[in-house]
């Protein structure tokens, strides 16, 4: 079965202006208007995420290497991790987030160890 391209917002409206430019209706000027704007409004917005997920990358590539600068041969749970980087608004999750990135590139590995008679997670350099 074929999978067919679902249409967007913005392919609805080139529609709608191709429609509204074939016909002679009586608002026509002030419909192709209408839709130009629609159709810049969805390119901005468009424009903006992308703004926002590169800047959103950039902090994580940042943190991530952070994360890598604090790592070291010896296996270290993530509270002694997260409480050696000087970072905005870090928490756990978020360097937690990061070694498991690390550890799929193949630049950190994982165990399992004892602190305090509880099992958790630890990472170092491979």
């Amino acid at each position: 079965m074929e999978k067919t391209k679902k249409m967007t917002k913005k392919d609805y409206f080139n529609k709608l202006m191709e429609m509204v430019e074939a016909s002679d209706v009586e608002l026509k000027g002030e419909l192709i208007y209408f839709i130009e704007t629609q159709i810049a409004s969805i390119d901005t917005k468009a424009e903006k995420a992308k703004e926002r997920a590169a800047a959103k990358k950039a902090q994580g590539d940042e943190l991530r290497g952070l994360v890598k600068a604090v790592l070291t041969n010896d296996f270290q749970d993530v509270e002694t991790i997260t409480n050696q980087i000087d970072f905005p608004e870090i928490t756990k999750n978020k360097v937690i987030a990061r070694l498991t990135q690390l550890c799929n590139a193949g630049e950190a590995e994982k165990t399992d160890i004892k602190v305090e008679n509880k099992t958790r997670k630890a990472y170092k350099l491979i």
